[in-house]
C-alpha cells in the first residue's frame, strides 16, 4: 500500500524548518530560489541551528524568520562532556536529551517537513516529521545492494575516487532515525540525484589515489585523515555543491511538496508521479529522467 510522505493539510503550503550547521550556503540557495516563487507548494516557517557560530542568524534575519539556536557543544558541556561524541551510552543519552530540548521548541512552528541544508548533528528529529537532506555522493552505487558511496564529510567523495568512478552525483534522500554505531546512516529513501559531474582521472590523481590507497591500508581514520586524498576530495565536494547539491535539492523539495512522492513500505519501493522508480535524475537544464 502507497503511503505519501506528507499528511494532507488544507493550510497549505506546507510549513518547513530549514536545518544548518555551518555556513549555510545551501539554505540561501533554497531560500533565495523559494523568495522567487509566486505560488510555492511549502513555506519556510523557522530556522534551526545546532552552532552558535554558524550563518543561521544572518540567514533568520535576513529573510525575517524566527531562529532556534541549540548549541550542541555547549549542552553537551553543561551536561558533563568534552565531546559531543555518540559513542558512549552517555553520549547517546545527551543526544537524546538535546532532541528532546529541539523538539519542545519546534512545537508552535507545526511543521510539516524539515530541510537539512548542511545539518551535522545525527538526531531523531527524524521521527517527528519527514526530513530531507543532500548527500555528496551518488547513493545509486551499490555492491551487494547495498550503498557504498556513504558517510559523513569527505568520506563519500573519498571513497569514490578510490573506486576510480568517473563521475560524482550529490543525492536527496528521507533520512533514517538513528542508533549506536549509525548502521542507517544514508538509507532511507532516494529521491533524487543530480546530473554525473566528471571526475578528471589524469596522471596527477591518478597517483595520489594510488599512494594514499597503499598508504591507508589496515590504518584507522585517524591516522591518514587529512592526507592528499582527502585534500583532493575536498575540493571536488566544494564543487560538487555547486554542480550537485544545488541542482537537485531545490527541485526535489518543490516535488516533495507537491506531493509527486510515494512508498510503498511493504516492498520498499519508491513512487514518483505514480510509477515506480529507483530514483530521479535532476539536470541543470530543470529537465527530470527518471531512473528504473
Amino acid at each position: 500500500m502507497l503511503r505519501n510522505f506528507l499528511k494532507k493539510n488544507d493550510a497549505l503550503p506546507f510549513r518547513t524548518a530549514i536545518f544548518l550547521s555551518g555556513t549555510g550556503s545551501n539554505a540561501a540557495h533554497i531560500l533565495a530560489l523559494h523568495r522567487q516563487k509566486t505560488a510555492p507548494a511549502w513555506t519556510p516557517a523557522v530556522i534551526v541551528t545546532d552552532r552558535n557560530d554558524s550563518a543561521a542568524p544572518r540567514l533568520a534575519e535576513e529573510y525575517g524568520l524566527p531562529l532556534i539556536l541549540l548549541d550542541i557543544r555547549e549542552f553537551y558541556h553543561a551536561h558533563g562532556l568534552k565531546t559531543t561524541s555518540m559513542r558512549s551510552e552517555q553520549g547517546l543519552a545527551v543526544r537524546k536529551l538535546w532532541t528532546d530540548e529541539l523538539r519542545k521548541q519546534l512545537v508552535p512552528f507545526k511543521i510539516d517537513f524539515a530541510i537539512f541544508a548542511g545539518f551535522v548533528p545525527l538526531c531523531n528529529i527524524v521521527e517527528d516529521f519527514p526530513c530531507l537532506n543532500v548527500h555528496p555522493g551518488d547513493l545509486t552505487t551499490t555492491e551487494n545492494g547495498k550503498r557504498v558511496l556513504v558517510g559523513l564529510h569527505t568520506i563519500p567523495v573519498e571513497e569514490a575516487l578510490l573506486r576510480h568512478l568517473p563521475s560524482l552525483r550529490s543525492s536527496v534522500i528521507v533520512v533514517q532515525p538513528v542508533s549506536a554505531g549509525a548502521k542507517e546512516m544514508d538509507s532511507g529513501a532516494l529521491l533524487g540525484v543530480s546530473a554525473p559531474m566528471p571526475v578528471v582521472w589524469d596522471e596527477t590523481l591518478e597517483q595520489t589515489v594510488a599512494a594514499c590507497k597503499a598508504n591507508r591500508q589496515g590504518k584507522p581514520r585517524s591516522e591518514y585523515k587529512g592526507d592528499d586524498l582527502n585534500t583532493v576530495a575536498s575540493k571536488y565536494q566544494h564543487k560538487l555543491k555547486k554542480n550537485g547539491d544545488w541542482i537537485v535539492f531545490p527541485p526535489v523539495i518543490d516535488d516533495f511538496a507537491a506531493g509527486f512522492y510515494a512508498f510503498d513500505d511493504e516492498n520498499g519501493t519508491l513512487y514518483y508521479r505514480g510509477e515506480p522508480v529507483t530514483t530521479v535524475e535532476f539536470s541543470p537544464d530543470g529537465s527530470r529522467k527518471v531512473i528504473q
